[in-house]
């Protein structure tokens, strides 16, 4: 039992190590040497664990989105008005974002540029169903603009990464105002 802890809490340290390094500096700035050394394992311990760079980047991006949407779809209730399910998931999502900041700033390049492999990028999409399926219903229901996912994510959800940027960088504090208007403002980017 020791020596699974033992494993398992090795792996979290690469794992948070990639995560550190990769939003401070950068994917090609993180080689395996300084993940090794961050994590406080030798570099051949990686593979133990991971194929290679690509795939402990994958894997962590990976875990991280499991983690962000078992976070955001928590006590989710399906059957909600569409309107008040969104704004539940909305809310959760700004919630992590807000309060799982390192996790959040890494999952924004990750979604947005090549450093993902497409079958991570595929299963990471499969993580958000739940928040999918609200949006064909919403459609179905003729509440919800008849738009792609894509242009419904990047309407209603990335904004929320450029406000958790800003607050980060000290231009802004996201009260609970700022907060309801960001949610107005998603809310009727996506609504017919």
């Amino acid at each position: 039992m020791a020596k699974l802890q033992k494993s398992i809490d090795k792996r979290n340290a690469l794992v948070k190590a990639t995560i550190d390094l990769v939003n401070n500096n950068g994917f090609h700035a993180t080689p395996m040497s300084k993940i090794a050394k961050m994590a406080n394992v030798s570099p051949a311990t990686i593979y133990l664990y991971f194929e290679n760079k690509q795939d402990l980047v994958n894997q962590t991006y990976i875990d991280v989105k499991t983690e962000f949407t078992r976070f955001a779809f928590e006590n989710y209730d399906a059957n909600a008005p569409v309107k008040e399910a969104f704004q539940y998931i909305w809310n959760r999502i700004a919630d992590f974002k807000l309060k799982q900041c390192e996790h959040a700033l890494f999952l924004a390049p990750c979604d947005n540029t090549p450093m993902i492999d497409e079958a991570s990028r595929q299963e990471g999409i499969k993580h958000l169903q739940p928040l999918l399926d609200l949006w064909a219903k919403g459609k179905a229901e003729g509440i919800i603009k008849p738009y792609s996912d894509y242009i419904l994510y990047a309407y209603a959800i990335n904004p929320l990464a450029f406000l958790m940027l800003a607050q980060k960088r000290g231009a802004i504090t996201l009260d609970d105002i700022l907060i309801k208007n960001a949610f107005e403002a998603a809310w009727n980017s996506i609504k017919k």
